[in-house]
């Protein structure tokens, strides 16, 4: 088929090994997590289950006080933390208006609008987070943003973008320039059978770039295909405290149990290092950095911490250097305004996880049991707590359930894609976020799963790790299908 685009994860037991990850923060002189720090009923709650028989206390407000439980219907990943007062709530709808915002090229008459690319790939944030949920993969002669080629170059261990085409390769252009390529996705089929003779059959995808406008890429550019995430629960990712994450990290595999989650770090110019959480492999350490990077790169748009008005251009690309922009002295000297990049943060850092459902259900606890005994638990980290003094008072001091412990893993050679970003290498991804998955196919029935959406289940994403995951992935091959579809229950609970 071609389209044209034009874990181990065994349980980590959670006490012994934030009490060993406490010895050695101390032993590094750095503060020790903070849930450790608090009271014995908060350790208590964090402390993983062994009871499958009935559902955990605070379990269905898996985003906290300021979970949604509003119809599970399309629109279940768009309604606000409902904590919000009412000037939030203010807030949070004009952010949703400039996250739905079409931008067009400059110039135009419009006002605040104008400065999109010279190259893009899509004209409004929305248009990759479809109804604030995942991205979708293309079908054949369709063009769509939900899917985008990352480009990487590793320079003497530092990973760049490429001199030619920067850092993404952009499908569309303004009216007078010619997009930077043409991209057709191919697949192979990849069979896999269980132990009960069910046979499963995944595609293997390939991307093929045709009609680069301006030759070839650098013979060491590497592409990474990239699907939109969901949106939601952001804004408490961003508030759990740096060191509570990293007490789950174990980059040596220091007790021998298959899992060596890492951190990723973003640094700066300045020499300063903060954790990164957010992106694929976790390469962006706050929203604010993550939005107007895809300001940037995704709409070509200037923003104040990336103020290149000629958008994601190189110097190879001289068609830029002459073409108008959209900054307006009489609103600043960026296209995106500090206030309208904040607003659209604002937007981000709000949106409601839904609610469980089913939580309680028989087979939805045999699916949580399985979840834990296979080792899935032992990445997808189940609980955090956000910080009491977390920025932004809406979300502090939260019980949560996001399961993700938001470090890098090995997911081995088939999900590898060779590109790098920051401290993450070739065949190392992020632990995804599973809350709010079980709703991701309602919000957008095309919607798929994995970093480039080549999974079309829940299953099949499964099915997809390797790695540090393999050994998981063997025990649910090894399931009767009884207890595969009520893994698959749990998933779709969330």
């Amino acid at each position: 088929m071609t389209l044209n685009l034009s874990s181990q994860c065994s349980w980590r037991a959670a006490t012994p090994l934030l009490l060993s990850g406490l010895a050695a923060f101390a032993a590094a002189d750095t503060l020790p997590p903070t849930i450790w720090a608090e009271q014995p009923s908060v350790r208590a709650v964090l402390t993983p289950t062994t009871d499958f028989s009935k559902a955990e206390k605070y379990e269905q407000m898996q985003g906290g006080a300021g979970s949604s439980k509003k119809s599970p219907d399309q629109n279940a990943y768009s309604h606000h933390t409902q904590t919000l007062d009412f000037e939030g709530l203010q807030r949070f709808k004009i952010g949703n208006g400039l996250f739905n915002k079409f931008w067009v090229s400059s110039p135009s008459s419009t006002l605040a609008s104008d400065g999109l690319g010279p190259f893009f790939n899509a004209r409004a944030c929305q248009s990759c987070h479809i109804k604030d949920g995942r991205g979708q993969r293309p079908v054949a002669d369709e063009k769509t943003a939900s899917l985008v080629i990352q480009l990487k170059r590793n320079v003497s261990g530092d990973w760049q973008r490429d001199p030619i085409y920067g850092s993404q390769l952009h499908t569309s252009a303004v009216p007078g320039v010619t997009a930077e390529a043409l991209v057709y996705i191919g697949t192979t089929p990849y069979a896999l059978q269980a132990s009960d003779q069910t046979n499963f059959t995944l595609n293997q995808p390939s991307y093929h770039l045709e009609s680069l406008h301006y030759g070839k890429l650098h013979d060491d550019t590497v592409i990474s295909p990239r699907i939109a995430p969901a949106m939601t629960g952001l804004g408490l990712l961003q508030s759990i405290k740096a060191e509570d994450i990293l007490a789950y990290a174990d980059p040596e595999d220091a007790n021998n149990d298959g899992i060596s989650g890492k951190p990723n770090w973003q640094t700066f110019t300045n020499g300063e290092k903060r954790l990164g959480r957010f992106g694929h492999k976790a390469a962006k350490s706050s929203l604010e950095e993550q939005t107007a990077s895809a300001f940037l790169t995704d709409m070509g748009l200037s923003t104040p911490l990336h103020p290149f008005a000629q958008g994601d251009c190189t110097t190879a690309q001289t068609v830029c250097e002459n073409l108008a922009t959209g900054v307006q002295a009489h609103l600043g000297t960026t296209e995106v305004s500090e206030q309208i990049a904040d607003l659209v943060t604002f937007y981000s850092s709000h949106l409601a996880v839904p609610a469980r459902r089913d939580f309680s259900d028989a087979a939805v606890l045999t699916g949580k049991s399985l979840f834990y005994t296979t080792g899935c638990a032992s990445c997808h980290i189940p609980k955090h707590i956000t910080a009491k003094d977390a920025e932004d008072t809406t979300l502090q001091f939260q019980l949560i359930w996001p399961y993700t412990d938001l470090l890098l893993h090995d997911m081995g050679d088939q999900l590898a894609d060779g590109a790098g970003e920051g401290d993450a290498n070739g065949r190392e991804w992020r632990t995804a976020p599973l809350w709010g998955i079980g709703l991701a196919q309602s919000v957008n029935p095309r919607t798929s799963f994995l970093h480039d959406g080549r999974a079309n289940t829940l299953l099949e994403a499964v099915l997809w790790h390797g790695g540090e995951a393999q050994p998981a992935k063997d025990k649910v091959l090894a399931m009767k299908k009884f207890e595969r579809d009520a893994l698959i229950k749990f998933l779709e609970s969330l």
